[in-house]
């Protein structure tokens, strides 16, 4: 932008800007650029005198990290302080890693994005972190059964020490709600629900366009239901055999729902049996929310036909049927959206409201 533009738009006087446009360029933040070549036609095309002088934010002047630490994997993506993506990894990591083996394995896959993308770890402003289990606001995981050692482990404190910038710890599902609602199927919609589908579901939701956590973290975990008495444990929903199967056991649930796709009468039962289940607890949070759009994703996302049943038993079990559609960000919306609490850091010290001060500061300080 031009200075002229800026103090159009902002409707201060031409000196106020220049001042802080001088205080932004020492900063580091701000850069003068070169004038743009001006079409034939186009304002400023052949005009005469002084030149005007133009203006861009540095977004590489910081960077920002979206960690996912799953059960399976790690997912990083790495992005500038404009939210545009630079670089990103993934690596698989083994169900059966302790609490210590899988931050040694995060620590590494950040050194790993960072080195490939030339960025220091001193340019970092601020790491959003996602996570399956209930966390506190203060980063400690209350309850993570699904990966060893996590109950109780400040993930907070530990990832602090690793970077000299803000590091925020987030349930999962909750980041994958705040993702699409960035740049997926909720777009455009303030009242969401995104259910996390798998054998023990988990969901996050969005209150008018904010993040409902509840109290203690703990809102969204309606894996939990059936221990209200709906009979089935989430390890026999989709049994065939009569013996439990491990939630976490991916393979094996592919099998099943592969089975009921050619027709296996058992894996069909067996699948209608999840599907039920699954329409029961997501009609429990419709019915308490109220929301626009439900959005799917987990592996159950890759269910044949699994929209339709949705909407059929939805409209059926609650008062008002919510739209129902499919998550767009796939394997990558978790870390998505600790990317954009991330973002979100980085915007509230770039357009925090300081008190006056004689010389121009970071906005990092």
């Amino acid at each position: 932008m031009t200075l002229t533009q800026l103090v159009g738009d902002t409707g201060l006087s031409r000196p106020t800007v220049e001042g802080v446009i001088e205080g932004l360029v020492e900063t580091g933040l701000v850069a003068e650029v070169e004038q743009p070549p001006q079409p034939d036609g186009q304002p400023g095309a052949g005009r005469r005198g002084r030149p005007a002088r133009w203006f861009r934010f540095r977004a590489e002047a910081g960077h920002i990290l979206g960690i996912e630490i799953g059960v399976h994997d790690i997912r990083i993506i790495l992005a500038d302080l404009a939210g545009v993506v630079v670089g990103s990894h993934f690596r698989p990591v083994e169900e059966t890693l302790d609490a210590e083996e899988r931050l040694t394995a995060v620590r590494s896959v950040v050194a790993e994005v960072l080195r490939k993308a030339g960025v220091s770890r001193d340019n970092l402003w601020a790491v959003g972190v996602g996570t399956p289990g209930i966390v506190d606001r203060d980063g400690t995981v209350q309850l993570g059964t699904a990966m060893a050692g996590w109950t109780g482990l400040d993930l907070g404190a530990r990832l602090r020490r690793s970077f000299r910038c803000p590091v925020m710890i987030e349930n999962d599902a909750n980041l994958a709600a705040i993702a699409e609602h960035w740049q997926g199927a909720a777009v455009g919609a303030d009242d969401v629900v995104f259910v996390m589908a798998g054998l023990s579901p988990g969901a996050g939701s969005l209150i008018n366009g904010r993040l409902h956590r509840g109290f203690g973290g703990a809102a969204g975990e309606i894996g939990a239901l059936h221990l209200l008495g709906q009979e089935v444990t989430p390890e026999r929903l989709l049994s065939t055999t009569g013996k439990p199967l491990n939630p976490l056991d991916e393979a094996a649930v592919a099998r099943v729902l592969k089975l009921a796709r050619e027709g296996d009468e058992v894996a069909q039962v067996a699948t209608d049996r999840f599907l039920t289940r699954l329409v029961q607890s997501v009609a429990a949070l419709v019915l308490a929310i109220d929301p626009q759009l439900v959005v799917v994703g987990g592996w159950a996302a890759g269910l044949d036909g699994v929209l339709d049943p949705l909407r059929e038993r939805l409209a059926r079990f609650t008062l008002r049927a919510p739209e129902v559609a499919l998550a767009a960000l796939g394997s990558e919306v978790v870390a998505m959206g600790a990317l954009r609490v991330a973002l979100d850091q980085v915007e509230e010290q770039l357009f925090a409201v300081n008190p006056p001060m004689t010389e121009p500061t970071s906005p990092r300080s």
